[in-house]
């Protein structure tokens, strides 16, 4: 099979808008096993969107945006349901910034020659496929991006800015969620902002400009994710996956405490992930370990043990359908950093 057979079906993406799923989610949350725990993390949300003096901040890991989830996080931004973001950058970059360039996620085959893909430039993700070429083409226009700013750190936060500002005058139609955080001053924060298209582009931007070049300040970021938790009273976590994205945000009790403040632990915590925790890794890791650093509160905590394109879509919707994000009000926590502002590329 060439490249046109192969990508054809384009991967659609979820509208939690278009089902109402509070009572099923109610239902579910009277069976037993991962119902019943999927149910009350729900709820737990809900409660998030409820408490006036609760920051929520959304932990994105594992790869979700090429799976379909990426349009329920942009309405989570576009309703006031979320304030702040940390993310692999995968889902940042290879994903959804490569979407609102104007390339597409396929469907594919699990049992796939992977030789042959290999040939057809054609990379795959379990039973999605992602067109090579136009992965360097993201790539580079993140080197493009860089080439068009000051040359100084930045924090990952503060590029994706850009990043938005790019989408946002390039008037994308796509909804992309880099430009709805943009729009919404919401900030994201991609710890290893390396490890994804962001990494290829800047190297190639650092190689190609030795003498003068921009560089990611990762202590920034978390510095900056601190200060989200200072600014707010009390935060609540929404954790889909694990990894770096979960413990940077946890981090930011103890960060806090350090620098002198009398912070609190995270108030609500919610966590989907398929790991396990018997193996004494991070992604696995139960709310009430955390609870044990100091980090999150153990009394209102719950984890999913569930993949999260099952999980998500139910849990966010029946937040949605609730309609307490009505009432919220709306935090613009990006404004703690920076005024928003247009770049010319």
């Amino acid at each position: 099979m060439n490249r046109e057979d192969l990508l054809q079906e384009i991967v659609q993406p979820i509208d939690i808008k278009a089902f109402d799923v509070v009572d099923l989610v109610e239902a579910m949350s009277q069976m037993a096993f991962q119902a019943r725990n999927l149910g009350r993390a729900a709820k737990i949300y809900d409660q998030m969107l409820e408490d006036k003096d609760c920051a929520i901040i959304l932990c994105l890991a594992g790869s979700l945006f090429s799976a379909g989830l990426k349009n329920v996080v942009y309405d989570l931004i576009s309703n006031n349901m979320v304030d702040a973001i940390v993310s692999t950058g995968a889902n940042i970059v290879d994903q959804d910034f490569f979407e609102a360039l104007g390339f597409h996620h396929y469907v594919g085959d699990t049992l796939a020659d992977d030789e042959q893909l290999r040939q057809q430039r054609i990379d795959r993700i379990y039973d999605t496929y992602i067109d090579e070429d136009q992965l360097r083409v993201c790539d580079m226009t993140i080197a493009e991006i860089a080439e068009s700013l000051e040359k100084r750190p930045y924090s990952s936060r503060e590029f994706i800015h850009h990043m938005g500002a790019y989408l946002k005058k390039r008037g994308t139609d796509t909804p992309s969620v880099v430009l709805a955080a943009y729009e919404h001053q919401v900030p994201i924060f991609v710890p290893a902002f390396s490890d994804c298209s962001a990494g290829f582009g800047l190297v190639h931007h650092q190689w190609n400009s030795p003498e003068s070049h921009l560089t990611i300040d990762s202590v920034r970021d978390f510095r900056e994710l601190t200060q989200c938790k200072l600014a707010s009273k009390y935060t609540g976590l929404v954790m889909i996956g694990g990894g770096v994205p979960k413990n940077f945000a946890q981090d930011t009790v103890v960060a806090a405490e350090l620098l002198g403040f009398d912070a609190t632990m995270h108030k609500y915590t919610i966590q989907v992930t398929v790991a396990d925790e018997r193996d004494g890794a991070l992604s696995g890791s139960t709310l009430r370990e955390a609870h044990s650093w100091g980090k999150v509160n153990k009394n209102v905590e719950q984890m999913v043990f569930s993949e999260a394109t099952v999980a998500l879509p139910l849990i966010a919707g029946y937040a949605y359908g609730k309609g307490n994000w009505r009432d919220r009000s709306i935090r613009r926590l990006a404004q703690l950093f920076t005024k928003p502002q247009l770049v010319t590329v």
